[in-house]
């Protein structure tokens, strides 16, 4: 069972309460403005602020 998409039109990020793009590759939610990627276990986004990975601005999803 694949992450379902259509969740993202209601999703977002718990820091800004903006938009999040879904890296499907690396199965996370990517917030660009905290510079936060979320990830997806078992088809649940774990939008946790603690849980969050840092990326670089380099590693940003466009």
């Amino acid at each position: 069972m694949a992450f379902d998409t259509k969740l993202m039109e209601i999703l977002a990020c718990p820091v800004c309460k903006g938009k999040l793009d879904y890296d499907k590759a690396a199965q996370e939610l990517i917030c660009n403005f905290d510079r936060l990627a979320y990830s997806i276990e078992k088809d649940i986004p774990v939008l946790l602020e603690g849980e969050a990975r840092e990326i670089k601005s380099s590693q940003s999803a466009e």
